[in-house]
């Protein structure tokens, strides 16, 4: 009888990924990479990569697939962008990912502190690429024009899975919301990116159809990985998709005019994150 599929996980581990998590807490910074236990992490911190976690580690949304906890957020921290640049100097980073928790508490948002840190960044160090993973902004235009004034490289917005499971997945978020998001980024000129989870209980007609819905609104960038239940209170895996199953998606992306796919069992939203053509 064959054993059903399931990626082997191996946690990041070393002397210099210890330093380098060292120097974030000193600095006292937030890494998706070490929020989401993210199996990738030391070779996307060697390749001069990282995503920060901006605006706080508790969020205002409870998303029942994420390891991020859900509870009322600290005020914004002006010292923030700061601290992430020494980090991003510290760190030797090349291409750095911008991210948050939701902060539907916030007039805009949060991204108005998006773009602040983005102008200091690209102030500081002219040759760094950005990327920022916004959330939806409860659908303001405002808020997403406030961080595409300050001209990230990509603008990267997770749809995270397929529409008839965002009742039960992302209860808080809006598909269509999501993909009106994305279109707006493309209609300004930015090259746009999502990503989704697989192994939650959709099926993979769905995954075909969110792809050709994702390219009809522009999208140029997509990333596929597998769900990996993070912690006991989160939504079980329903299955371990195969390999061969992510080469379906993979070659489907690239056939429908996706530029940069990225489809395999442990890939995460910022897996080899930086444009093509980028040093990193």
């Amino acid at each position: 009888m064959k054993t059903a599929y399931k990626p082997r996980v191996r946690l990041p581990a070393g002397p210099e990924v210890a330093r380098l998590r060292r120097l974030l807490r000193q600095r006292q910074l937030h890494t998706v990479c070490e929020e989401a236990r993210c199996p990738n992490l030391h070779e996307c911190w060697s390749r001069g990569t990282a995503t920060f976690l901006i605006l706080g580690d508790r969020c205002t949304r409870s998303c029942r697939f994420c390891n991020v906890a859900s509870a009322t957020p600290l005020p914004p921290d002006p010292g923030e962008a700061e601290r992430v640049a020494a980090a991003v100097a510290a760190m030797s980073i090349r291409h750095v990912v911008i991210t948050s928790v939701t902060r539907d508490d916030l007039p805009d948002g949060g991204a108005g502190h998006f773009a602040a840190l983005l102008r200091t960044l690209q102030e500081r160090f002219p040759d760094l690429t950005t990327e920022v993973l916004i959330p939806d902004f409860q659908g303001s235009a405002t808020a997403l024009a406030t961080v595409l004034d300050a001209r990230p490289d990509v603008l990267n917005h997770n749809v995270e899975t397929v529409p008839s499971l965002y009742a039960r997945v992302r209860p808080q978020a809006d598909y269509t919301r999501s993909l009106q998001l994305l279109a707006r980024a493309v209609a300004a000129g930015f090259f746009t990116k999502s990503g989704l989870m697989v192994g939650l209980g959709e099926r993979e007609t769905e995954v075909m159809q969110l792809l050709t819905e994702l390219r009809e609104v522009g999208c140029r960038a997509v990333t596929i990985g597998q769900y990996l239940q993070p912690r006991s209170d989160k939504l079980p895996v329903a299955r371990y998709v195969e390999p061969v199953e992510f080469e379906r998606y993979a070659a489907r992306a690239r056939e429908i005019g996706f530029q940069q796919v990225q489809a395999a069992p442990l890939v995460r939203s910022s897996y080899h994150a930086a444009p093509a053509g980028s040093p990193a």
